[in-house]
């Protein structure tokens, strides 16, 4: 164990890593010095930011829980915390089940975590240990999710959506930019929500227009949307701003009537269709991410041919696949048999995901020939790593430029696309 060192252990999903990088602001601002996702964890003060969306991550947090236990009991590492998701959901059960954790937060209750340890006062709202590269950052925007669908928890887990003010927004984005990060991962649970609980109507575009208007904001990008109630006057902010990326994330899940029904998505078919030709009409050239799930109780091989034929005709830049887990108290869980057997949902994963290679691979043969904006975010030892604005950090391909010139990492330069494959590009500065 090393004194004045503290352990951070993010799990899950990017809105995890924007808390983690606030309670990291906590320690920080205290005179700690403050490791993320170490390969070798032996801090005064350990903290985990759990998952407990679905089994495999739960799984996951679980293991990582224990692994410090053991750590502790060893002397290598100090207090063990505990917070995020799944201890918001099974508090009680882990104080119970594994007592070597010092202390529980939940979701939200960590904003005290560090003034609750050392029984003073110090405030760091809206302050941040970035953990990403230092030009790019994630914004969280809201927390929460209204939303009924059958198979999610989210909603067990994080209550009713919360919107937080554009005022507090732009402070946040601002902030960054003056530490120079340049481009903006704008991300929620569901951003097509935002506004609504604070100001009784969607204020989605008017954010987005607010923030591609302060100085220094390069790229803005804009992860989990939704495609019923759908604010499309958003569109027109994309169209009129270089720096709004043409890029949504907007997970479909499905697209059989019957499956989209049992899901409780509160769309059919034919407007999930129409849906992702408007986006494709009104934001040319626009790439969508999305995830499918496959297995969902009822869903039959009819079903499940019908969401190939999806994907066929609406050819995504970027898709994601996953199988069902019937997940504790859920609709789902509650009302439905869990009747696909894993090795079907299985084979249906694989298949989706062969056929969306093979999109993949065409779409990204096509901009070969093409000069792209690109964004460097690394340096190996053969290339250069960069991206263009139709690719997220962590979950897109990436392009691969060779080392004919020196390039600066966090710099945007103008890259000729000269090879391709199945996810990434490969190109050459001009």
């Amino acid at each position: 164990m090393i004194k004045n060192r503290v352990d951070i252990i993010s799990l899950g999903c990017s809105k995890n890593l924007v808390d983690s990088e606030q309670v990291m602001a906590q320690f920080a601002n205290r005179g700690f010095d403050v490791f993320h996702d170490s390969s070798d964890v032996k801090g005064q003060y350990v903290v985990i930011n759990t998952c407990g969306f679905i089994g495999d991550a739960k799984e996951e947090s679980i293991e990582m829980i224990l692994s410090m236990a053991q750590a502790k009991k060893r002397r290598k590492i100090g207090k063990l915390i505990v917070m995020g998701c799944l201890s918001e959901r099974y508090r009680e059960e882990l104080k119970t089940e594994i007592p070597e954790v010092d202390a529980f937060y939940g979701k939200f209750d960590w904003v005290n975590l560090a003034n609750d340890l050392f029984q003073d006062s110090v405030s760091t709202e809206n302050q941040r240990v970035i953990t990403t590269p230092s030009h790019y950052a994630y914004i969280k925007i809201a927390e929460g999710c209204n939303r009924t669908c059958s198979y999610c928890a989210i909603p067990i887990i994080t209550g009713k959506y919360k919107s937080r003010t554009i005022e507090s927004i732009v402070e946040d984005v601002k902030m960054l930019v003056a530490n120079g990060v340049k481009e903006f991962q704008l991300i929620a649970q569901d951003l097509t929500f935002y506004g609504y609980d604070l100001y009784k109507t969607n204020k989605l575009a008017e954010l987005v227009q607010t923030l591609a208007n302060i100085p220094g904001v390069e790229w803005l990008r804009l992860h989990y949307a939704y495609p019923n109630q759908f604010p499309y006057e958003l569109l027109e902010v994309m169209r009129n701003n270089s720096n709004v990326c043409a890029y949504m994330d907007v997970a479909l899940q499905h697209i059989s009537n019957n499956i989209l029904t049992l899901m409780r998505r509160n769309v059919t078919k034919d407007e999930t269709y129409a849906f992702v030709r408007r986006l494709r009409e009104e934001v040319p050239g626009i790439h969508l991410r999305t995830t499918l799930l496959v297995g969902h109780p009822g869903e039959t091989d009819a079903d499940f041919e019908e969401l190939m034929q999806f994907v066929r005709d609406m050819r995504f830049e970027r898709m994601g696949a996953f199988a069902y887990s019937d997940e504790e108290g859920t609709y789902s869980n509650l009302n439905y048999q869990d009747d696909v057997p894993f090795e079907t949902k299985q084979e249906r994963v694989d298949r989706l995901m062969e056929l969306q290679a093979q999109i993949s691979e065409e779409i990204n043969a096509q901009k070969v020939g093409q000069i792209l904006k690109v964004i460097i975010d690394r340096e190996e030892e053969d290339f250069y790593v960069g991206r263009t604005e139709f690719d997220s950090p962590d979950v897109d391909g990436e392009v691969l430029i060779v080392k004919n010139k020196n390039l600066e990492i966090g710099n945007f330069y103008q890259v000729r696309i000269t090879d391709s494959d199945m996810y990434d590009l490969y190109g050459e500065v001009l």
